[in-house]
């Protein structure tokens, strides 16, 4: 299990867990979760165009991302959110489609982003996962004071002079950058399970900002960990897990937040 193509698919999968944990923590708290699932897949596109013109997937992947998120942020700031991001998706996955027909060599690599290749990760790709993962954390340090602020007090962020709508910007760009280095390696389907179920789960167990991003990150790694162990020794798909561990962390945390609160109310 940690011998051969195995240690890569342990590296890579943590750097992706941390990844999401970070920025899946600005997800949950913005109450951005249909953004994290768009941008994500409307960037299968890309990939699909990329491989049509006989380029790297990956310019693909991060030109749709990076396109996508900043067409919701500047088309919805004068609109309602949520229907700019379903037109950016459908829009995207409409040319994803398109791009698909005109192509007859694209079938396994579809497979491949749509679900991910964890246990098929090559040596080349982790240098360069790695890589993009220090970019996107550097990007969550740098904004981390201005970005908490605007998204918890976003009245008294503009009163400081920090601007919602150049953080929401910011904050799109960073989600595009992790969708581009996440998306070849978990697939559409399970970085969004990764970005919205862990940090979920750590806002439901503290209300403390860096317990909760601790926390978040934490999760995370134990979901990808777990769902490697369990698809190494039972041979079912690691999504499986990835979206169960998921879905049980987040009703776990429900659980003892509902349970704190009853005796919290008990107490008083």
């Amino acid at each position: 299990m940690f011998s051969g193509f195995m240690v890569n698919a342990w590296t890579v999968a943590s750097i992706v867990a941390v990844v999401a944990g970070l920025v899946g923590f600005f997800v949950v708290l913005r109450g951005s979760a249909f953004v994290a699932h768009a941008v994500p897949n409307g960037s299968f596109a890309g990939a699909a165009g990329a491989s049509l013109v006989g380029i790297n997937t990956l310019v693909g992947l991060g030109a749709f991302s990076l396109v996508g998120a900043l067409g919701i942020g500047f088309l919805g700031r004068r609109g309602r959110h949520d229907v700019v991001t379903a037109l950016a998706l459908v829009v995207m996955l409409g040319l994803g489609a398109l791009f698909l027909s005109m192509s007859v060599e694209y079938a396994p690599e579809v497979e491949s982003l749509l679900f991910g290749e964890v246990l098929g990760i090559s040596s080349n790709q982790v240098a360069p996962t790695a890589a993009l993962a220090l970019v996107c954390v550097a990007a969550i340090a740098l904004l981390y004071r201005p970005l908490m602020l605007s998204s918890v007090l976003a009245e008294v962020a503009e009163a400081r002079g920090v601007s919602s709508f150049r953080m929401e910007l910011c904050f799109l760009a960073v989600v595009a950058l992790a969708s581009t280095m996440t998306v070849p390696v978990v697939g559409t389907l399970l970085i969004f399970s990764l970005m919205i179920g862990a940090p979920a789960a750590a806002r439901s167990l503290t209300d403390r900002p860096h317990a909760a991003l601790a926390l978040s990150v934490a999760i995370a790694l134990i979901t990808v960990w777990s769902a490697i162990a369990l698809s190494y020794e039972t041979g079912y798909p690691i999504g499986f897990f990835v979206g169960s561990i998921s879905a049980g962390a987040y009703a776990l945390g429900r659980g003892w937040a509902a349970w704190r609160s009853g005796v919290e109310r008990y107490e008083s």
